[in-house]
């Protein structure tokens, strides 16, 4: 595991805004009172949403809200690599999936097409609008390679189909999430080679299952 510190420059404050704070709230509702610090995870992920990413005042606000030591608040950020713990592009983050499936589909390509578009791994743009990372995997290996950029998966990439992602990206577009070779999920890239009696999805195969005479237990 990596080793994950606080970004060198911070803030010098964190206000919660009023939606960010009206969510919160929401999610303190799910625990008991005496468990409000079972929300430490939900509301660090809001206050990423709100700000890009999660800074020490921001931690020093959690921890207040939930009545938690800071430390206890930086250990949950710090354990959970979705949690950003420096400033990351504006307009988005892509998170490459740097695992076996992945990389044996072509992920160097991809993260040598960040690199040339957006510059060195984990650091902002010189325009401030993108971050590129290499992530572990993100469970979607039958339809690598493939990259996690802000909240959606773009699935079944190529170094041309990603180059195109970041120039939309770059330009205030609004590129589709999925797949980028036409399926629909994670069918097969070709035609089906398995499974493709109809019958085995309409019942009809299915036998009746006898259950053996159990004994019955005695009562008192």
């Amino acid at each position: 595991m990596s080793v994950r510190r606080l970004a060198k420059e911070q803030p010098a404050d964190f206000t919660f805004s009023k939606d960010t704070l009206k969510t919160a709230n929401w999610w303190l509702t799910k625990y008991p009172a005496e468990r409000k610090q079972s929300a430490v995870l939900p509301i660090l992920w809001l206050v990423q949403k709100q700000e890009g990413w999660v800074s020490e005042p921001a931690i020093r606000a959690v921890a207040e809200m939930l009545d938690m030591p800071v430390i206890r608040v930086l250990e949950v950020a710090t354990f959970y690599t979705m949690i950003q713990l420096e400033p990351v592009g504006k307009v988005a983050l892509i998170q490459v999936c740097g695992t076996t499936p992945c990389m044996l589909r072509g992920a160097n390509d991809l993260m040598r097409v960040c690199k040339d578009k957006i510059g060195a791994k984990d650091k902002v743009s010189s325009d401030g609008a993108l971050t590129w990372q290499e992530v572990e995997c993100l469970g979607a290996c039958a339809n690598a390679p493939m990259a996690q950029i802000n909240d959606y998966f773009y699935e079944d990439l190529t170094p041309e189909s990603l180059g195109q992602i970041i120039d939309d990206f770059r330009a205030g577009k609004a590129p589709k999430a999925g797949s980028y070779a036409g399926r629909h999920s994670s069918e097969p890239a070709g035609r089906v080679t398995s499974l493709t009696d109809p019958a085995l999805y309409d019942g009809s195969k299915a036998k009746a299952i006898t259950l053996p005479n159990l004994p019955q237990a005695e009562t008192a």
